[in-house]
């Protein structure tokens, strides 16, 4: 028969381990829905990607340092994902403008656009110790 303390230690483990693979199954689910193709034939990833291999030949050393040096706030792990992330959109946008480069304004405006708003504070905080003026972006942080 188990005793009464082991019994509790046992429900405790039952309910942090359900809470864990709810968590883990919820993250995988929207990993998921990023892979499903859309009405075009072509998934968000997809996309990303052809963004990024697009506009691979715009991308200067400085630009690539201005982009490694704004992803600096996101945790290691999840670095490499939000780097793709962005330069898809900033890829996107210099592409949509017929752009000769990527310049920092392309930058900015797709790391604007490609985050959500509960990341643009981390933004703001990076561009203030870059000495980088945030006022002509204000409308993309609404």
């Amino acid at each position: 028969m188990v005793s009464g303390w082991f019994l509790w230690f046992i429900v405790f483990w039952v309910f942090i381990l359900a809470g864990l693979f709810a968590i883990g199954g919820y993250f995988m689910f929207r990993k998921f829905l990023k892979v499903l193709p859309k009405d075009d034939g072509k998934s968000v990833l997809d996309w990303e990607e052809h963004y990024v291999e697009t506009s691979l030949h715009l991308w200067g050393d400085q630009a690539k340092a201005m982009l490694n040096e704004l992803v600096t706030p996101v945790p290691e792990l999840f670095r490499p994902v939000a780097k793709q992330k962005i330069a898809g959109k900033v890829g996107q946008l210099a592409l949509e403008e017929n752009a000769e480069s990527i310049e920092n304004d392309h930058i900015i405006r797709g790391y604007i656009q490609a985050t959500p708003k509960r990341d643009h504070k981390f933004l703001r905080k990076k561009l203030a110790e870059m000495q980088i003026d945030v006022t002509p972006y204000e409308h993309l942080f609404e």
